[in-house]
């Protein structure tokens, strides 16, 4: 294996726009190259260090999915249940329908939202943060706005589509969260740690940081086109309240952490230290395309080109499509700032990628990383 390629092209986004990067890939379950370069501050010209702490984003996602599936493994709920089985709220929907004549009307909803629907993005959610039952949410919790909550605003907004029509991004994964929150019985938080992160040995993976560990939290960027430079900018502006434990976008992480969760479901579910978080039945379900006549034109997005979508995961179809070097059921999914996970049971190769810039240049440096990836193989 020659590196190299890889080493140059971390290099040079990160003299680009991406204020930092860092790239890990494990072959076989062993570390066979690791690889950082840029500013962690910019200001201060920091370098970025290996216990960097940043925001997954959507990269919560893939673990969103898995606490979700060990659920319907132990037979406490099945893809095909209501929601409204665990969620009542949900019972009964209105979607907004624009009539010929532009009028919008609200009718309700002819059926109901399901387990699946909810990890394939086809429930027919928004992701409008700012909508007016949030904002009500938001003020009556005191800026709390626990998890549970969350869902149950989110059902007072009316549905873009009925489920099961389209496929949306939104914030179905959150409202993931909540469902193992209830059907668990235990906070959505505590429930990943006692069962993944916690087993996987992951102790800087979590919704709320420790004073040691908000020592370690860098900062988070965007790229300013008007000054050409990247500004600071932190926060994170899915966590609309201060105990929302979000399914979607909450986690923070550190690449060491998160790629131990990554390589388990390239072990088909199982660690290399024999922790099992999935079995293998259920990561080959997760890695399915669930697409289907109606839904795949939605998921329309040019650089996935050539994949489908799984149960929470963008999963490889085509590799004439695609133009990817990578083999037919490579998966996984990314974050706002721009890391990216790669998952691949079949080469027993798994890639953590990280940044934290906002406005993340994804297209550009996703497609271009994976390819150099398995150039090097």
């Amino acid at each position: 294996m020659d590196f190299q390629p890889l080493v140059s092209f971390v290099d040079r986004i990160t003299s680009w726009r991406v204020p930092w990067a860092e790239v890990l890939v494990m072959h076989q379950n062993d570390i066979v190259f690791r690889y950082r370069s840029g500013y962690a501050n910019l200001e201060e010209q920091t370098p970025i260090s290996d216990r960097a702490i940043f925001n997954l984003y959507s990269l919560t996602k893939i673990m969103t999915c898995v606490a979700a599936l060990q659920l319907v493994e132990r037979g406490d709920m099945l893809l095909s249940d209501p929601v409204s089985d665990y969620l009542p709220e949900y019972a009964e929907m209105t979607v907004r329908k624009t009539l010929p004549n532009g009028e919008i009307r609200l009718e309700k909803a002819t059926s109901l939202i399901t387990v699946r629907d909810l990890f394939t993005m086809t429930a027919g959610f928004s992701y409008d943060l700012g909508s007016p039952s949030f904002k009500e949410a938001v003020h009556s919790t005191n800026g709390t706005l626990p998890t549970r909550a969350f869902a149950k605003a989110l059902a007072k907004e009316p549905l873009l589509f009925e489920p099961g029509t389209h496929w949306n991004y939104s914030m179905c994964h959150d409202v993931l969260g909540a469902l193992v929150e209830v059907v668990s019985g235990r906070r959505f938080g505590t429930y990943l740690r006692e069962e993944i992160t916690g087993p996987l040995g992951m102790n800087d993976t979590a919704f709320d940081l420790n004073d040691e560990q908000q020592t370690r939290l860098i900062p988070q960027y965007t790229y300013n086109d008007e000054l050409k430079k990247a500004v600071r900018l932190d926060g994170n502006g899915y966590r609309v309240g201060a105990e929302l434990e979000s399914g979607g976008a909450g986690l923070l992480s550190t690449v060491s952490d998160y790629s131990l969760f990554l390589n388990a479901l390239t072990g088909c579910g199982t660690s290399p230290e024999g922790v099992r978080i999935l079995s293998k039945a259920s990561v080959e379900l997760m890695r399915k395309d669930h697409l289907n006549e109606q839904t795949r034109g939605d998921f329309s997005w040019d650089h996935m080109s050539g994949y489908g979508y799984g149960l929470g995961v963008r999963t490889h179809v085509s590799k004439s499509l695609s133009g990817s070097l990578s083999p037919l059921g490579e998966f996984g999914w990314s974050g706002a700032a721009g890391c990216m996970a790669i998952i691949d049971p079949d080469s027993k190769l798994t890639v953590m990628y990280a940044q934290h810039l906002l406005n993340s240049q994804e297209p550009y440096v996703q497609r271009r990383l994976r390819n150099v990836v398995y150039s090097c193989l």
